[in-house]
């Protein structure tokens, strides 16, 4: 069996087709991503307590 053998090369290309075919697939499926399952609900947002004046820290003079 040689390293560089046709089937070697056939194999390649048929890979980098499919990949290509894959990659082509990929970026069309957000057309029909939308049909297929319902777009994803953000939660909601927590509102943190605001800081109050006795915990804040003085700086340090010296």
């Amino acid at each position: 069996m040689r390293l560089f053998s046709p089937d070697l090369y056939r194999s390649f290309g048929i890979g980098f087709a499919l990949g290509a075919l894959l990659i082509v697939v990929g970026v069309n499926a957000h057309e029909t991503g939308g049909a297929v399952a319902s777009p994803a609900q953000a939660a909601e947002l927590i509102k943190a307590p605001a800081p109050t004046a006795e915990f804040a820290i003085a700086p340090v003079e010296g």
